[in-house]
């Protein structure tokens, strides 16, 4: 399972798509940004500015990313795993059908030693990013943009069926969810491609 690295110019895109709407908005599109490139310290800036403006924001995209799930992530990938899991459950708790929260979670949960409930939201958040790709590829029209290769989607039924290790589980759980979030920008690109005349993406893994 291979993880593509965010292009440049779906982001500027996204970034350029938003940045008049709010400060929340331009705050948040720049910590997602800076998560996407490895950069989770800068992000965790940017995030808390934007949580503390509103912890309820999300964008208006098919999937929405949600302001309180990127911070969690952020805090997880700078190691403050304490941070990330109060981060998180506050984002569990407003919005429960957030598959990233719910992988983040446990994730954060493993790492404080809550072995056996981070194993159960890992792998809550893994089946909700597996539904939610399949419900999006019933759609006739912009399904076909989702997943395309069902890489994703066949690396959750493998992660889920196998008898992975604490590790193991992590790992494998925490590519899924960074490109779960990667295709939320291939599809929205790909899709405007299309309009525009252009040629889609492949969107693998």
């Amino acid at each position: 399972m291979k993880v593509t690295k965010l292009m440049a110019p779906a982001c500027l895109s996204a970034l350029i798509y938003l940045s008049g709407c709010s400060s929340v908005g331009t705050d948040f599109l720049a910590g997602r940004n800076a998560l996407q490139t490895g950069r989770p310290n800068e992000a965790v800036g940017y995030l808390a500015r934007a949580a503390e403006l509103d912890p309820n924001y999300k964008t208006p995209d098919r999937v929405p990313e949600r302001v309180l799930t990127y911070l969690g992530r952020a805090y997880y990938e700078t190691g403050d795993y304490a941070a990330a899991r109060k981060t998180l459950e506050k984002a569990v708790s407003i919005h429960p059908g957030d598959p990233l929260a719910h992988v983040y979670l446990g994730l954060a949960m493993l790492r404080t030693s809550e072995r056996e409930r981070g194993r159960k939201e890992i792998e809550a958040g893994l089946k909700a990013i597996d539904d939610t790709l399949e419900y999006i590829a019933a759609d006739r029209v912009y399904g076909l943009y989702w997943d395309p290769g069902m890489a994703i989607r066949g690396a959750v039924k493998q992660t889920l069926a196998a008898r992975l290790g604490d590790n193991e589980l992590a790992t494998a759980a925490q590519r899924i969810a960074e490109e779960f979030d990667q295709e939320i920008d291939r599809a929205r690109r790909d899709e405007s491609s299309t309009r525009s005349g252009g040629a889609g993406g492949d969107g693998g893994m």
